[in-house]
């Protein structure tokens, strides 16, 4: 499967990383991120850090998913510490492999694109894992509102790249938030997840409202300075993006899976969201991972994003079989959505950058030079 065509791979060849302001704690971090980068071997490559950090950061998260398959039930304390141990890991190596590339010579467009794949797949899970933390199985639509929009606003960042030629940090991004997750797994695995549910001096609110709260205000924020950016103009054409088409046109790609995912959780009958919270996150997640990597593609190839994917499949199907009488038994059927999605994800993922390593005639997981390519089936 051949995802890029040759002019695509072309400008792919010529585009090059820019990225715009600072958040108020990175340039502290940036410290201990120089000084952990020269402790890395020069044969090791970026994309090794990068994967290894997120197969870290996922394998944390299913100690998760294994006690509390519905949200609603309490993990052994140590397993929130493991999580917490593991997005520092994963932290840590995200923002180092850059410096691993620049440090050995090799950055190229690939890497970037490696880099922001992984991002996309934890930002499913760590919001996933905010969540069983915080026992919100018990409150399902608020978290369904903490996934989806972590989900949309972190579309948005690149969304926002799409139609500027670069990525844009706040001052409150993505370091601060990693932090706060960290401090609430730490404070779960020291207390207990009960914890949350203390109400607080003064307001006389649970303290997981409060956390939820900020989450929300934080997350409306950050997709309106984005928004912002997006109806001032591009840098393409008369204001449009990068690839010369209109800002608002990435849109359509998130809203219809918000929409789709929104109506199929109100729908059910059978209380598919209410009863199985985390897969049907899960698989929301995982289509939104693959659009928001169509976009970062389209963005760094400079090409026009298609409005219809593969992803969708699995939401048609679960949207159908309600609209005909659910012909099939909504869990089984959302397992096999969700298998499918993952199955799509990492062909996608693994064939374009099968076919970028060929077109740029390197390895994905090794510095070593190559003189043959074969290309990606």
């Amino acid at each position: 499967m051949e995802v890029l065509c040759e002019d695509q791979l072309r400008r792919l060849k010529t585009h090059k990383y820019s990225s715009s302001g600072t958040s108020l704690i990175e340039p502290v971090f940036q410290v201990y991120w120089r000084w952990l980068v020269e402790y890395f071997p020069k044969w090791v490559a970026p994309n090794t850090i990068t994967v290894v950090g997120l197969i870290i950061n996922v394998f944390c998260t299913f100690f998760l998913l294994f006690h509390c398959p519905t949200a609603t039930e309490t993990a052994p304390n140590w397993v929130y510490m493991v999580n917490a141990v593991g997005l520092f890991i994963y932290q840590s190596l995200d923002a180092i492999d850059g410096k691993q590339a620049r440090r050995t010579n090799s950055s190229t467009p690939l890497g970037e694109l490696f880099d922001h794949g992984c991002d996309s797949i934890s930002t499913v899970f760590v919001a996933i894992a905010v969540c069983i933390t915080l026992q919100l199985g018990n409150h399902v639509w608020a978290m369904a509102t903490i996934c989806l929009i972590s989900y949309v606003t972190f579309y948005h960042g690149h969304w926002c790249a799409y139609v500027t030629g670069a990525l844009q940090f706040g001052k409150i991004d993505v370091t601060e938030v990693q932090l706060m997750t960290m401090l609430i797994f730490v404070i779960t695995a020291l207390f207990g997840p009960t914890v949350w549910k203390i109400l607080l001096p003064v307001i006389h609110v649970p303290a997981h409202l409060l956390v939820l709260l900020f989450i929300v205000v934080g997350s409306i924020s950050a997709m309106a300075r984005f928004m912002r950016i997006i109806l001032s103009g591009g840098c393409g054409e008369n204001g449009a993006t990068i690839a010369n088409t209109s800002v608002l046109s990435p849109g359509f790609n998130i809203g219809i899976i918000m929409a789709f995912a929104i109506s199929i959780a109100a729908r059910s009958k059978t209380f598919l969201c209410q009863h199985h919270p985390v897969l049907y996150l899960l698989f929301v997640g995982i289509i939104s991972a693959k659009v928001t990597n169509r976009l970062i593609v389209a963005n760094m190839t400079r090409s026009e994003l298609q409005l219809l994917d593969t992803s969708l499949l699995g939401m048609l199907l679960l949207f159908l079989n309600q609209y005909f009488g659910f012909l099939v038994n909504e869990y089984i059927l959302l397992w096999v959505c969700f298998i499918h999605s993952v199955v799509d994800l990492v062909q996608y993922l693994s064939c374009t950058y099968q076919q970028i390593a060929n077109h740029l005639n390197i390895y994905i997981f090794s510095l070593q030079p190559r003189q043959h390519a074969s290309k990606c089936k």
